[in-house]
């Protein structure tokens, strides 16, 4: 099995080590974060070492490396991180679940990070370092750039290309054969129909609370 080493202690580098170890042929040999976030010198039963040693301890020779972080300041710190790890040799592996179904014919990106329950349709095209939370619908000849984060049960139609950097929050559903522009910030729930600017914020109006409570509905 090849050796990993994955960047972040938080919940989404346990889901990481998670995924890679009960769904991949990579076994994870350690953790590593900025020494100003280490605060134990182990995790998930793997040692924990400072970014700025990982060379010595885990070359890239010899390791591939996996870096485990959220849309954070709309996915920067993610493609720093991504950038640094290449930088110092590294080949970035990329997790795709065995329950997703890719029916693309073109490779997924580095460092992606793709859930179960995930259709990516045939000529589909998906960056690197991107995050696919589970339960996706990824249309044909739709493109999605680097470093964006898809949340879950988005539903991207056909002929869609989203820029970089972008987030897409739950539930929301992008028409078909349209432009996102980098680093938009697509809400929750929300309809887009038409193409967006670069750097939009597209959210959608949140249910309001009845005015009648849920002690005088008579049906439940």
């Amino acid at each position: 099995m090849k050796p990993l080493v994955i960047f972040g202690t938080g919940d989404i580098g346990q889901l990481a080590h998670f995924y890679f170890t009960s769904d991949s042929d990579y076994r994870v040999t350690a953790f590593t974060v900025d020494p100003e976030f280490i605060t134990a010198s182990e995790f998930c039963g793997q040692p924990v070492v400072p970014f700025n040693e990982i060379a010595v301890h885990y070359p890239a020779a010899r390791h591939e490396l996996f870096v485990a972080l959220s849309y954070a300041k709309l996915n920067q710190v993610r493609k720093e991180k991504y950038l640094a790890a290449k930088a110092l040799g590294y080949r970035l592996a990329s997790y795709v679940s065995s329950h997703a179904t890719v029916l693309t014919q073109y490779p997924i990106g580095e460092n992606c990070f793709v859930l179960e329950d995930n259709t990516i349709q045939p000529f589909a095209k998906i960056g690197d370092n991107v995050t696919l939370w589970s339960g996706n619908h990824i249309g044909h000849h739709s493109a999605i750039g680097d470093h964006c984060f898809i949340s879950s049960h988005v539903v991207v139609s056909g002929g869609v290309t989203i820029g970089e950097s972008c987030f897409v929050g739950v539930n929301a559903t992008l028409r078909d054969h349209i432009n996102i522009g980098d680093k938009c910030v697509i809400g929750a729930g929300t309809l887009i129909l038409a193409d967006t600017e670069p750097e939009g914020v597209y959210m959608g109006p949140a249910t309001e609370r009845a005015r009648v409570p849920s002690t005088r509905l008579r049906k439940i």
